[in-house]
């Protein structure tokens, strides 16, 4: 769980002296005490100066009069000052300086910090990449009851970063940052129950976290939430509410929520079935590089299922699928150059795609392979690599590879059957090896 910078997220802060809308008297007088040198008041007066509260909004002028503070030793100063470079707003963007100002600030004891400076350890930005001065300064926060420096220690005891991976220690601190609210912790303590991964698996109380961090609007508790439904535990199973939960988190962007929306689209499940809508959640989730989707939106173009019938839109978008490694679009594309849908025709091609897929195991690819062996297409004829491959087809539950294997003995000698046998139980060594 990689952190951000979380000096993009933590406000300045508010002013000691004033209130949220300053008058004209009160700008005066905090303008009065920043001139004689009052590190609050600077701080203060960059602050109205920053935000625009009651003056035209002046960065310089802000960055100016947080500086004065920051230097005076003011830890909230340093702190905003220490953001403004993170941000690179008014001044050029400089992490180092960035590092520089929140340590004088966490060392002081400001939370937001000691957070941010963990942050920048945790992703190397403006310092050396170093977990365990992570963990040191997350620990800080977290020990004053700070929600995001206990949802980032959680993070780094789960991962294992910067001290050893402790499922039940990072429980520990994600519990203590839900019970603050912290969506993200709620949904990472969604995910311990679930799993009963440094918590006895308990989908209900997965169920009751994924809900606080999903009406908080937390796009991946929503999708979980969404899936808990759609198999029914922990809750009721309810497709219905599955779809609301998904469609929540997919309209956020989350692209395994658009995947599944599009997948309960094309078979009616919770809605009535809608391929057009189901093309629309499945390409969402293609653009964004999500190779289900993208294999989804091929089969949709081959088949012409809420779409025109086009192969070679199938092909494309079958072939970004099929590079990531999804086994049915590299089977789906070896049928396509085997038989010229939306490609020229090539045989060759077709084996390559074909072995791909069947050596992730996958049975109507190892069937398709071991025919093309069987009828020398695309690669020399061999009966004993067809049996080999059409005879794991089978293993795998595909039904017309056993008539196939049947046929081809009659054709093969006892030897050449023993050996092709021994060749597919040393296969399935190796992949359960895996």
């Amino acid at each position: 769980m990689k952190s951000i910078v979380l000096a993009l997220l933590i406000s300045i802060g508010t002013p000691i002296y004033l209130a949220a809308h300053a008058q004209d008297n009160d700008l005066q007088s905090v303008t009065e005490l920043a001139m004689q040198g009052d590190a609050g008041a600077q701080f203060n007066l960059g602050s109205i100066y920053y935000n625009g509260r009651g003056v035209t909004q002046d960065i310089k002028t802000a960055i100016k009069w947080i500086k004065s503070a920051a230097d005076q030793g003011h830890a909230r100063a340093q702190f905003a000052l220490g953001t403004i470079c993170a941000i690179g707003q008014g001044v050029p963007q400089d992490y180092k300086a960035t590092v520089k100002w929140y340590r004088l600030s966490a060392k002081q004891g400001h939370a937001g910090a000691q957070i941010n400076l963990g942050s920048m350890y945790n992703n190397g930005r403006g310092v050396p990449q170093d977990y365990k001065a992570a963990v040191k300064w997350y620990e800080m926060a977290a020990k004053q009851g700070f929600a995001v420096g206990q949802f980032s220690l959680g993070g780094m005891y789960s991962s294992g970063r910067g001290v050893p991976q402790d499922h039940k220690a990072a429980v520990k601190w994600f519990r203590l940052a839900a019970e603050q609210g912290h969506a993200g912790a709620q949904t990472n303590l969604g995910a311990r129950y679930g799993s009963g991964q440094g918590a006895p698996q308990d989908y209900k109380a997965a169920v009751k976290w994924y809900r606080m961090a999903a009406e908080q609007g937390n796009a991946r508790s929503q999708f979980n939430l969404g899936t808990m439904y759609d198999s029914g535990r922990g809750v009721p199973q309810d497709h219905k509410a599955a779809v609301q939960w998904y469609r929540l988190a997919a309209e956020q962007g989350l692209v395994e929520a658009q995947y599944n929306l599009g997948g309960i689209y094309s078979s009616g499940r919770g809605v009535p079935q809608n391929y057009k809508a189901a093309v629309k959640w499945l390409r969402l989730a293609a653009e964004q590089g999500h190779a289900g989707g993208q294999f989804g939106l091929g089969f949709r173009y081959s088949s012409g299922l809420g779409v025109s019938l086009d192969h070679k839109a199938a092909v494309e978008w079958y072939r970004l699928a099929a590079e990531q490694g999804h086994a049915r679009a590299q089977s789906s594309l070896g049928i396509g150059y085997g038989n010229g849908l939306g490609v020229f025709q090539d045989s060759k091609t077709a084996v390559k795609w074909h072995k791909m897929a069947a050596e992730q195991g996958f049975a109507q690819a190892q069937f398709n392979l071991g025919t093309m062996y069987k009828f020398g297409e695309g690669v020399p004829q061999n009966y004993k690599a067809a049996h080999m491959w059409i005879s794991l087809a089978d293993y795998n539950g595909y039904l017309v590879a056993s008539g196939s294997l049947g046929v081809l003995s009659k054709k093969m000698t006892p030897t050449q059957i023993a050996e092709a046998q021994e060749m597919a139980a040393e296969w399935l060594r190796n992949f359960e090896l895996r």
